[in-house]
């Protein structure tokens, strides 16, 4: 899979200063030891003031970004990544600042003629200024019950509640801007539940196999995601050939419709009828122990430590 000559040189960026520090260094040291298992001369490093000085010293051929929340999907740090010419294995500034924002980058699949759920992106000033008890009445006319209701930029699912009466809906409001500024208020699609990567090894997008997601509480929050045995997983998910094929389109569809590149993680409820419900989008998906792009990989009969050397190595001679 791999097609270089001599070693392979990478940094391994994890850890940083958002809410999902802890879940990015898990998937730091798995990143790790994958690509020295592949042969690769890896050294981890924490996005701290000492980084570029540190960069500048001992030059990798390219850094593999393992950071969750606004650490490594936000754009900024690829921006200055950009500003001091240094490969890294992911999709580039702008494209990361439309698919962080959940309202832009549902409102651009959208354009691009995908499904996704109503939605309402309500800032706190609005949520203030306007009335509480008004605003959130208007919204259950609106969208109905239930309701999901996460934070409009954010991962790991901090901060998200299934909403099924209109007297839970103020106090998940609160919880919500706890970890942000703007709350993302949607109808709760049922259906199954899928997680569905998308790596480009140089042929172009393509879909790994779906996981199927079956938390034991029924909500895949933050400790469902992260908390060994409370959610069970099925690769390749128990979909029909159909739905199977529709998801995967979806997938690399919204890779592509957000400008993605090299690798990203699509979020969707397949529903009862067939139809594929876009929820969100992850380009630093996570790669811990409980992860679903991992398990997509070993689906698809390839190693993780090859996929990850094979993403920096185009991303060093990009």
């Amino acid at each position: 899979m791999i097609s270089r000559v001599g070693e392979l040189t990478a940094v391994v960026l994890a850890g940083g200063l958002a809410f999902e520090r802890e879940v990015s260094l898990r998937s730091g040291r798995r990143i790790c030891e994958a690509l020295k298992g592949a042969g690769v001369a890896v050294r981890t490093m924490d996005p701290d003031a000492a980084l570029l000085a540190a960069l500048d010293g001992d030059r990798p051929d390219a850094v593999f970004i393992a950071l969750h929340g606004a650490d490594g999907e936000d754009g900024a740090l690829r921006s200055v990544l950009d500003l001091v010419d240094m490969p890294y294995v992911g999709s580039d500034a702008a494209a990361c600042r439309m698919a962080w924002d959940k309202p832009t980058a549902k409102a651009t699949v959208r354009a691009a003629g995908l499904a996704t759920p109503d939605w309402i992106a309500l800032p706190h000033s609005t949520f203030r200024e306007l009335g509480a008890a008004v605003v959130l009445d208007r919204i259950v006319d609106r969208l109905g019950l239930p309701l999901m209701v996460k934070p409009a930029q954010g991962g790991s699912a901090l901060g998200a509640r299934v909403i099924r009466s209109a007297a839970e809906l103020p106090a998940a409001m609160v919880s919500c801007l706890s970890y942000g500024d703007t709350v993302l208020i949607e109808p709760l699609i049922e259906g199954v539940e899928v997680a569905v990567s998308v790596v480009d090894l140089g042929a172009g997008p393509v879909a790994l196999p779906a996981v199927e997601i079956v938390p034991t509480s029924g909500v895949f929050d933050y400790a469902s995601r992260y908390t060994a045995g409370t959610t069970t997983y099925h690769t390749p998910a128990r979909l029909s050939a159909a739905d199977a094929a529709a998801v995967a389109d979806v997938a690399v569809r919204a890779h592509q419709a957000l400008g993605l590149r090299d690798l990203s993680r699509t979020d969707a409820i397949v529903t009862a009828a067939g139809t594929v419900q876009f929820l969100e989008v992850n380009v630093s998906p996570g790669m811990t122990g409980t992860s679903m792009t991992p398990m997509s990989v070993a689906a698809a009969g390839l190693e993780l430590g090859e996929v990850c050397a094979t993403l920096l190595h185009r991303a060093a001679t990009r």
